[in-house]
């Protein structure tokens, strides 16, 4: 009997962490409020898809694909730096687009002040 995997489905099951560097960068934004509004817009219209409108990954789109979307209320999403998930919108890796020129850096960093909000929305 043999086992064939894919680099593709290997890349699937490895962990998806950000490198030291950007875990240390600092949210210029952290704290400010004034763009929360703004930044739900833009995760509706971007990150609910995949996401959910409460970000637990339950999106439309999430059904199909592989690895599942993060839950964005989780421990885990929640416990990672916001330079570590500034790294990851703006990377991509998979399904999970690559940002880096699509959104601004403000816009990123406004999608992770309304990320940090929805784990206090979930209970």
């Amino acid at each position: 009997m043999f086992l064939v995997f894919s680099a593709k489905t290997y890349a699937q099951a490895k962990p998806w962490v950000a490198p030291k560097e950007a875990e240390n960068v600092k949210n210029p934004l952290s704290g400010n409020v004034n763009g929360l509004s703004d930044a739900q817009k833009l995760y509706v219209s971007t990150c609910s898809p995949c996401h959910g409108a409460k970000g637990k990954g339950d999106g439309a789109a999430a059904s199909a694909l592989n690895p599942k979307p993060a839950d964005h209320t989780s421990v885990a999403v929640q416990n990672q730096t916001d330079g570590a998930l500034f790294w990851m919108i703006t990377q991509g890796r998979n399904a999970m687009p690559q940002y880096k020129a699509i959104l601004t850096d403000a816009q990123k960093w406004e999608l992770i002040n309304y990320i940090r909000t929805l784990s206090k929305a979930k209970k």
